[in-house]
Parts: C-alpha cells; sequence; structure tokens
C-alpha cells in the first residue's frame, strides 16, 4: 500500500472542518511559478523535435555555474545529467548502476522513503544506518546522504559530510547526496560534499565516487515541471548517460529552457525563502504553544514535532482541527513519537491553522 493512501481517512475527518483542511502533509508547493519561469518555458513551447538525454550545453552551464555560485563546486557540464525530477532518479538510481541481489544500499535511519524503494526494485538489500561506521563495507554499493533532511530538518556538518566522504572512498562505496533542500536553511547553512571543504582541492578527481542530486520543485515551485539533476563523477554521469539514453528519461525541452532561467534568477528564490520564514515561525510559535517540541528543523521545509507519544494519535486529533500532518513512522520506525508538518501551504491556510492551534493551547 502506498503509505500516503492511509492518511485518506483523516484527510476525510480534515475536510469536514467548518473552517476547511489545511493541509501540511505533502509538502507540494503552492505559490505561483514565477515569472521569468513561465515565460522561458512558453518561449521554447514551438519545439517539434526529441530533445536530447543530457540536455544542451546551455543548460549543463547554467547547472555548473549555480553548483559554483551556490555550493562552491567546482565542477563542468561534463559531470552534470538533468533528470525528470529528482524522485526519479532516487528511485531508480540503483537500477540504472546495475546493482542487485547481494548488494546492499544504504540510507539514513530516518528517511525519504523513496531509498529504500530504489534498493527494493533492483532486488538490493536496503539498510538503515545512524553512522556509517555501522556498515559491512564488503556489501555497501551506494550509500545514501540527506542534507537537510527530509523529515527531519537535520543539517550535516562539514566534519560529517567529510567523514562520509572519506569512509565512502576507503570502501569505494559510491556516495550519493540528496541536497534538495540545499536553499532552505533557517538555523544553519547546508553544506554540500561537493565543495572542496569537504572533497577535497586537487584539480584531479576531487569528485570521485560522489554524486549529488537537486531540485528545483521546492526552491523555484516547479513540482510540476520535474526539473532536477545529479553531478559529480564525471564517469558515473557518464555512464548514467548512456543508460538513460536507452530508457528514454528525458527531461522535456521547454523545461529545460525553462530550468535554465530559474537557475540565472535568484531574486525569486530570495523572495520564495521569505514566503516560507513567516509561515515557518508561525507555525513553529502555534505547535509549540499547542505543546509539541520542535527537534532539528534547522533547514527543509517541514517542522519536526512531538507531543512524546505515537504519531497516529497525533495526526487524529490535528484532523479534528481541520489540520492534516504526515505522520513520522512514513520516515522509519524510529519516527512513530513525531509527525511531520510541511509549511507550503498558503498564508491563509496557514493563519488558520494557526488561529486553531491557538484557540486550543
Amino acid at each position: 500500500m502506498f503509505p500516503w493512501d492511509k492518511l485518506e481517512p483523516y484527510k476525510k475527518t480534515a475536510l469536514a472542518h467548518p473552517g476547511g483542511l489545511c493541509d501540511f502533509s505533502v509538502g507540494t508547493p503552492v505559490d505561483s511559478v514565477p515569472e521569468v519561469i513561465q515565460k522561458a518555458l512558453a518561449a521554447s513551447s514551438d519545439t517539434p523535435g526529441y530533445p536530447t538525454v543530457w540536455g544542451p550545453l546551455e543548460l549543463r552551464t547554467a547547472i555548473a555555474g549555480w553548483l559554483n555560485r551556490r555550493v562552491g563546486a567546482e565542477i563542468g557540464p561534463e559531470a552534470i545529467l538533468p533528470v525528470v525530477g529528482s524522485k526519479e532518479l532516487v528511485a531508480w538510481l540503483p537500477t540504472q548502476l546495475g546493482l542487485g541481489q547481494g548488494d546492499q544500499v544504504a540510507y539514513p535511519r530516518l528517511a525519504y522513503p523513496t531509498y529504500e524503494v530504489g534498493a527494493r526494485l533492483c532486488g538490493a538489500e536496503a539498510v538503515e544506518y545512524d553512522d556509517v561506521s555501522e556498515l559491512d563495507p564488503a556489501r555497501v554499493r551506494l550509500l545514501w546522504l540527506n542534507s537537510p533532511s527530509n523529515p527531519t530538518g537535520r543539517v550535516l556538518s562539514v566534519a560529517e559530510l567529510r567523514r562520509a566522504v572519506e569512509w565512502a572512498r576507503e570502501h569505494r562505496v559510491l556516495l550519493v547526496s540528496d541536497e534538495c533542500y540545499l536553499e532552505l536553511g533557517w538555523e544553519a547553512d547546508p553544506g554540500s560534499v561537493l565543495h572542496p571543504d569537504v572533497c577535497g582541492a586537487g584539480p584531479e578527481g576531487r569528485h570521485e565516487g560522489l554524486l549529488v542530486v537537486h531540485s528545483l520543485s521546492k526552491r523555484s515551485n516547479l513540482a510540476g515541471y520535474r526539473s532536477a539533476f545529479v553531478a559529480g563523477d564525471p564517469v558515473v554521469i557518464r555512464e548514467l548517460l548512456e543508460i538513460r539514453k536507452h530508457g528514454g528519461m528525458i527531461v522535456p525541452a521547454p523545461v529545460q529552457a525553462a530550468t535554465i532561467a530559474a537557475l540565472a534568477d535568484d531574486a525569486h528564490v530570495a523572495e520564495q525563502r521569505a514566503r516560507y520564514a513567516a509561515r515557518r515561525a508561525a507555525l513553529r510559535t502555534a505547535l509549540e504553544a499547542y505543546g509539541f517540541r520542535i527537534e532539528h528543523s534547522e533547514a527543509s521545509l517541514y517542522l519536526w514535532a512531538t507531543q512524546d507519544r505515537p504519531c497516529w494519535e497525533t495526526v487524529a486529533e490535528l484532523a479534528e482541527l481541520g489540520i492534516l500532518v504526515a505522520p513520522g513512522d512514513f520516515y522509519g520506525p524510529s519516527g512513530d513519537r513525531f509527525v511531520r508538518v510541511a509549511f507550503t501551504a498558503t498564508d491563509e491556510r496557514v493563519q488558520a491553522a494557526v488561529e486553531r492551534l491557538t484557540a486550543r493551547a
């Protein structure tokens, strides 16, 4: 059963509230796509020919420029590959790498469920970890990092990132860092494994054995466009390119054009961050007044909240207030006393939830 289907009864309860549903469960963007991106998409709408899997050099150069400007990565367009949304890449990467029975795919104990799904799709063993030192280096073939974390919003320090890189390189394990929330740091400044302070600053091989995954869904409200990319080790990127050519896994040409425009404009990102910061502050204050404790949550689009009781009891209680949140056990058994609260709803819906929580505090 798809995990989110389990929320349907609670959604029905929340929908019945006289003031309507305040949906903080999935975390889908609700604000408009910035005009500069819409115009770029429209201008490229008359593209009858097939786009390429690798995309035009202009696109990969734009991505390389953003990686250099935003995360300090020294990288060229030959080490970049656009993908059809980050979830597609996460789910199918183990398969595309040729992993299978006997191999292990490791991911954080509290994590986005698709890491496990990707392992199962190729027949590999999915392994959770709290610390990379717990893992069996003889069996792990793919090591996932996720910072900022979904669901907890935890940010790994430069030292923690460096230690994971050193472990992976020592044991010849491919490390893939899911950095899709990197633009959304609140009480911490998230770093990338492609930064020289983490991976080394030598002129050759500094990205050997490393990949990063980034998405424009949240930073630019482009969840509907399915715009993302993977970057890092050029040898691995080239292998993925060849496999994905056979699979026809192509970002549509108008979306490629929109991505170029999105990465060239930092103003809309700052505006969207300001919206999210205000919503985050309002919800956090109301949740804490209601009796929740917020843990981590220093980055990303979520508040990781607990009342120190089973998460489904909390989901049910909030549904009676017309507020829908995600149960923490969606992200692993150790999350079973937490809920994830996404602050991606409109200002009006956030205010409605704040008023309901405050009235019951």
